[in-house]
């Protein structure tokens, strides 16, 4: 390879990672405890992920991001019906919340569901409660959770059911634990498996 190719190579690559960098503005990486290989993704307010949304809670009551301000908000999106991933997260958001004592009072844990045609708000207030007493279940039409996953950068897709009709299909879904701050932006965006202990410290490096 002559040096101009070189050079167009070396210039090319620049070019990628400047780009990335642009679109990941504001997000640096923060590293886990040893307990919790998956580690977490620490953003700023600069990234643009999060919104308005309109969703349905376990009590039939419509809530919306409004409803949050001022508070500090754990969102995770899965269904119930989800075999091992979704519990797992859940119950690693309860545990955190645990560890952080007092200040995860300050926290408020919530479950978006992206199967709402089996996640009917009875079935995410029973769900919910089993990984944290104040953990919220919101669905919701299907519209309402397109948008909510559009703006939290979701992908979700249904899978095919055993036979026409059948309610035993899988969702396949990004599993990511969003930390939104009191002014609705975003503050932690945590990879999935991240843990419990990941959780607490990510979460620790931006209360006030």
């Amino acid at each position: 390879m002559n040096l101009r190719k070189v050079l167009i190579f070396a210039i090319a690559a620049l070019a990628a990672v400047l780009l990335a960098f642009a679109l990941v503005k504001g997000v640096r990486l923060f590293t886990g405890t040893t307990s919790a290989p998956g580690g977490a993704v620490v953003a700023t307010a600069g990234a643009a992920i999060g919104g308005p949304l309109t969703l349905t809670d376990s009590g039939g009551k419509r809530v919306t991001d409004a409803d949050f301000r001022g508070r500090y908000v754990l969102i995770y999106f899965g269904y119930t019906f989800c075999p091992d991933v979704c519990p797992t997260e859940l119950q690693a958001m309860g545990r955190a919340l645990d560890l952080l004592g007092p200040a995860g009072e300050k926290i408020v844990p919530v479950f978006i569901s992206v199967d709402p045609a089996r996640d009917t708000p009875e079935t995410l207030g029973k769900y919910v409660c089993a990984f944290h007493p104040r953990m919220i279940g919101l669905s919701g039409s299907d519209d309402d959770i397109a948008r909510a996953a559009k703006a939290f950068r979701v992908y979700y897709r249904l899978g095919r059911p055993s036979a026409p009709g059948a309610k035993d299909y899988l969702v396949d879904h990004t599993s990511f634990i969003y930390l939104m701050g009191p002014d609705g932006k975003l503050a932690v965006l945590l990879r999935g498996g991240a843990g419990a202990e990941a959780i607490a410290q990510g979460i620790r490096s931006v209360l006030p």
